[in-house]
């Protein structure tokens, strides 16, 4: 290794890290909806449908919020930018205080909905800067030490939050039916203000960070524009790049079937019977399988294997994984559902890169694209909760829509990656 690579990568260490502590924020907060499920389901009173309004309005933020989160970035640079996102999540965080005092659930997913927005300002800066900050064929390996980092923070907070607003929660729920109105009122009254204390923690933290980011060295990164040759000249728009959005498909089908694995988790695990203090570790699970596949991912892309081959073999697991779990009954269908962790861990790593490659000055309008994609997220969930609810279908048997998430993934990973691809 020449001076020159040592100097280089070392440039990049300091950058890397700030990333990664920002990614260790996204999970913290991302995940942290899977706790909420349960506990606003019982305090504010909602049916199963309903209480998956809490990833819809999160989740929808990205689509709503992603183009002009480009925009943004374009006037105010990535460091700035990212501050700025963590400001607003920051005021998502402290809209929890009035939605808790007056338990009105339209507030929480207004909450919900201003911390996405913030978080697809970060994500919209944070995913094309680790991309391009080092070579492409060596991105997965950079977005999977990312997505560690996410997911150490996810499995820690649904744990730190369960642990507050879900004691007693269990008990609760087999006493409310047997409460007098009032009774009733001020139990779930009492539930909602458990909330209060660690979003004004939270918030304070964001606010720190942005302090951080904002006066830390973080250099601006652009992405290299590739000289174009015969055919790629006449590409004056991202409709010329038709792999490019076959990607965003698959990223909107591949965000949808994570946020199922992980946020329905603890749901489906009450509904099959289990304690709450059994059940609340369940989406945890999820994230400690991710964080396995993640450590698969960097050991052997590229050296082993392409981003592109080791996305097909983990597609394939997906589709295995969701068959036992929905054949299978009880603990075994459970661990099956977490075990789409570790198939779920090297998707998002592989899909950004291939989608993106040769996009050059079309970088920052496409990942802003991209993170439009996280609304699977909002949608896949939403229609769980709603097979999850008939009768003729039930909370195990809904999850066979990951099915068809995971076939989208595949035919991308064989084929659509390469359509359109000038070396394809």
């Amino acid at each position: 290794m020449t001076s020159k690579e040592v100097s280089t990568k070392q440039n990049q260490m300091g950058p890397i890290i700030i990333i990664g502590l920002l990614f260790f924020i996204f999970g913290f907060v991302t995940w942290l909806n899977a706790t909420l499920i349960p506990y606003l389901k019982t305090a504010c009173e909602l049916t199963t449908f309903e209480s998956y309004l809490v990833t819809f309005a999160f989740y929808i933020s990205y689509f709503v919020m992603a183009l002009p989160s480009a925009k943004v970035l374009e006037k105010v640079g990535f460091k700035n930018g990212m501050s700025l996102g963590l400001l607003i999540m920051a005021l998502g965080a402290l809209i929890f205080i009035p939605a808790a005092y007056t338990r009105t659930y339209t507030w929480f997913l207004i909450g919900l909905f201003v911390q996405g927005t913030g978080l697809a300002l970060l994500q919209t800066a944070a995913n094309p800067y680790v991309t391009i900050l080092g070579p492409i064929e060596s991105a997965a390996k950079r977005i999977s030490i990312m997505g560690i980092a996410n997911k150490i923070a996810g499995i820690l907070s649904p744990i730190i939050l369960g642990a507050i607003i879900l004691n007693g929660i269990g008990k609760l729920n087999k006493n409310l039916s047997g409460m007098s109105g009032t009774d009733k009122t001020r139990a779930l009254d009492a539930l909602a203000m458990k909330v209060i204390l660690p979003y004004v923690i939270i918030a304070v933290v964001l606010i720190l960070l942005a302090v951080l980011i904002w006066i830390s060295s973080l250099p601006e990164v652009e992405a290299e524009e590739e000289t174009p040759g015969e055919n790629e000249a006449k590409r004056t728009t991202l409709f010329g790049f038709p792999y490019f959005w076959l990607g965003v498909v698959a990223l909107f089908f591949y965000v949808g079937a994570e946020v199922v694995s992980v946020d329905t988790l603890i749901n489906y695990g009450l509904s099959l019977g289990f304690e709450i203090k059994v059940a609340k570790f369940f989406s945890s699970f999820t994230l400690i399988a991710m964080i396995v596949g993640y450590l698969i991912g960097i050991i052997t892309i590229p050296k082993y294997i392409s981003q592109q081959k080791a996305l097909q073999i983990f597609t394939l697991l997906g589709i295995l994984f969701t068959l036992v779990a929905v054949f299978s009954h009880g603990y075994t269908s459970v661990l099956f559902v977490a075990a789409l962790g570790f198939a779920n861990s090297i998707m998002w790593p592989a899909i950004w890169p291939l989608a993106i490659e040769g996009l050059g000055k079309f970088t920052k309008r496409a990942s802003a694209i991209m993170i439009m994609a996280i609304a699977g997220g909002a949608t896949i969930p939403l229609l769980y909760g709603y097979l999850s609810g008939l009768p003729s279908v039930g909370s195990t048997h809904a999850y066979a829509i990951l099915i068809i998430c995971y076939s989208v993934i595949f035919y991308f990973a064989t084929a659509g990656y390469k359509i359109g691809r000038h070396h394809a």
